[in-house]
């Protein structure tokens, strides 16, 4: 599943990130690299940016770069 996908308090580990060019050079700076495990700790009135746990820090990402990351929910 997409980390758009997942509901809060859910926790999961990313299994690939399919942005490419800039974006997929963002994101796997920001830590959101294959192997982590991720959680969902909240989501804004209108579902978008989501808050994820990751690593000891808490991180949001918008919608539209959440459907870039793939994770095996735990």
């Amino acid at each position: 599943m997409n980390l758009r996908q997942m509901q809060v308090d859910q926790a999961g580990t990313i299994v690939s990130v399919k942005a490419v060019g800039e974006l997929g050079r963002r994101i796997r700076d920001m830590g959101l690299i294959p192997g982590k495990e991720i959680k969902v700790q909240g989501r804004a009135p209108l579902k978008d940016p989501v808050s994820l746990r990751i690593m000891g820090f808490t991180l949001t990402l918008r919608n539209n770069e959440a459907d870039h990351i793939e994770v095996e929910v735990q």
